[in-house]
């Protein structure tokens, strides 16, 4: 496994137990929002390593006085990011939002009800951050219980299945000039809490039957965004990134 595979395991460790999907929403609530602000924890020690130093957010004192998710006033309005790497010169260079639906729908019991919620919040984040950073390289990292894949009924496909048709158009901006709403890169993750062997399985949202190796994200990542940069940094190939040497 790659060192961000580590990483993301160890932030489902963190979480602590799922509660069940039954329980009171004052137990799921604390639970989902801890297990998004440590995958979002991972996902920046990850660009860390591979060398956006700053790379937010970080846990105390990893990255000065305050390692706290940026919020960036954007084209529609101040929002906060999940996961930036941004510079003094060049401002936001990199974007990763991290959206999780973790709980079956007490009623329905499948875990498409916030799907369009979620989907909206993605496209307005996505939207906002690239009229301000049009050159900016923004992903989406849309995690999913596990059992999302699994929750079809005789007349609906499951929640895993659904989402790739619904969300496949807003991917793959490929240059800045591209529509605003789209992301540079959009991903589908399931996610299995299982305390003893938890694992992660991800999907870009346009490819839903061939998994996507979480090292080859995080190194297109890197060479896209040094891509968009190349006047000032680089990648060697080695999926890290650094100041552009004089040619």
């Amino acid at each position: 496994m790659a060192r961000i595979d580590d990483l993301l395991i160890g932030a489902i460790k963190a979480a602590g137990p799922k509660p069940p999907d039954d329980a009171p929403q004052g137990q799921k609530n604390p639970w989902g929002n801890k297990i998004s602000a440590a995958l979002a924890l991972a996902v920046a020690q990850e660009l860390r390593a591979r060398g956006m130093d700053g790379a937010r957010p970080a846990g105390p004192g990893e990255i000065g006085l305050s390692g706290a998710e940026r919020r960036l006033a954007g084209g529609l309005g101040a929002k906060k990011v999940d996961v930036t790497w941004a510079t003094e010169e060049s401002g936001l260079m990199l974007a990763c939002s991290v959206k999780t639906i973790m709980f079956r729908d007490s009623v329905g019991g499948h875990f498409q009800k916030n799907l369009t919620n979620r989907r909206g919040d993605l496209l307005f984040e996505s939207t906002t951050l690239h009229r301000r950073f049009p050159f900016a390289v923004v992903a989406g990292f849309f995690f999913f219980d596990i059992g999302a894949a699994s929750d079809h009924t005789p007349r609906r496909n499951s929640t895993f299945e659904n989402v790739f048709p619904r969300f496949r158009l807003f991917t793959g901006r490929a240059d800045p000039a591209d529509r605003d709403e789209q992301f540079e890169r959009l991903y589908v993750l399931l996610v299995d809490s299982n305390p003893f062997a938890p694992s992660v399985i991800c999907h870009e949202v346009n490819s839903p039957q061939a998994p996507v190796a979480l090292g080859v994200v995080f190194d297109d990542l890197i060479e896209l965004t040094a891509e968009r940069n190349f006047d000032m940094y680089e990648t060697a190939g080695d999926g890290n990134i650094r100041k552009a040497r004089s040619k």
